[in-house]
């Protein structure tokens, strides 16, 4: 059975993060993914994938949603963002990226974002 690559060994410090999520996030989560309010389809927030976290899986389209904050500013962090998003796209995954500017100040594009890549 195909478990999209779930890493176990992640899911500690994956609770962690749900437990912690940023402002962006939680908004992403309460106003757009949480109980298929995305056009039916099922979300998971903090996924272990792989070697990596995604902020946010679905199953059923095989799409991480990842919301970048300050931290993907930092020098060094665009190469270890586009390594991340090759070996997912290798493992069979689509990504969609927001920033955290996006989600609160323009959250209804990034839902006719996200409902425009599901039709």
């Amino acid at each position: 059975m195909d478990n999209n690559h779930y890493n176990r060994k992640l899911k500690t410090f994956a609770r962690a993060h749900r437990n912690d999520g940023t402002k962006a996030e939680i908004r992403m989560w309460c106003e757009l993914l949480r109980n298929k309010k995305m056009l039916g389809y099922s979300f998971l927030r903090q996924r272990p994938i792989a070697d990596y976290i995604a902020d946010f899986f679905s199953k059923d389209l095989k799409l991480v949603i990842e919301v970048d904050g300050l931290s993907h500013q930092l020098e060094g962090q665009f190469e270890k963002d586009q390594i991340r998003e090759k070996v997912l796209r290798m493992l069979g995954f689509n990504i969609l990226r927001f920033t955290d500017d996006e989600v609160m100040h323009d959250i209804e594009n990034v839902d006719r974002t996200i409902k425009h890549y599901i039709e």
